[in-house]
């Protein structure tokens, strides 16, 4: 029997996460993979409006969203395994797409975690983003955003300063004297 096919154990209970467990797995996720998650999911764009976003073709977004949903089942610290290949790989894209357009559609044995969890970050939408957002502010609040923004501007002034010191203290520029012609016995 197939991994995908046949009896397949239960898929883990993911109504035990919180807005605060998803949007704190996003933040842990590289930012193009929370994004691609964040626009399609919480906020609730279609997938052609998804890809036009990026520039991509709706079937490329697909498999980038399939690995972001698998990244972010990994940081939920629910169990998933990646695609064996490239054409599994395909499969699973179109699969997860099917899902989050249909609650009937089938969906391989492994990928019932990544679904899962795609409709209830959906389903928690506004919650995450409120989550989301409220992170936000908060890191810029912090003391160390603080610091980084007084570092930064004191990296623009050091660089400014410097310019301005080495316009000042320029080697004086010589100039080219135009080169003359001779008048003479020619």
């Amino acid at each position: 029997m197939a991994e995908n096919e046949g009896s397949v154990s239960p898929a883990p209970d993911v109504t035990r996460l919180s807005a605060a467990e998803l949007g704190a797995a996003l933040r842990a996720l590289p930012y193009r993979q929370s994004a691609l998650l964040v626009g399609r999911l919480v906020q609730g764009r279609s997938l052609e409006e998804s890809a036009r976003f990026y520039g991509i073709t709706p079937a490329a977004f697909s498999v980038h969203l399939l690995r972001a949903a698998l990244e972010l089942t990994l940081a939920t610290a629910l169990p998933c395994r990646p695609p064996a290949d490239e054409g599994e790989e395909d499969v699973w894209a179109r699969a997860l797409g099917e899902a989050l357009e249909r609650e009937t559609a089938t969906v391989p044995g492994a990928l019932t975690t990544p679904v899962a969890l795609c409709r209830r970050l959906r389903t928690l939408g506004v919650e995450v983003a409120e989550t989301l957002e409220a992170a936000e502010r908060e890191e810029e609040d912090s003391p160390r955003s603080r610091r980084e923004d007084w570092l930064r501007k004191l990296a623009v002034l050091a660089l400014l300063g410097l310019t301005a010191f080495l316009y000042c203290n320029r080697a004086e520029e010589t100039r080219e004297r135009p080169v003359q012609q001779r008048s003479g016995g020619r």
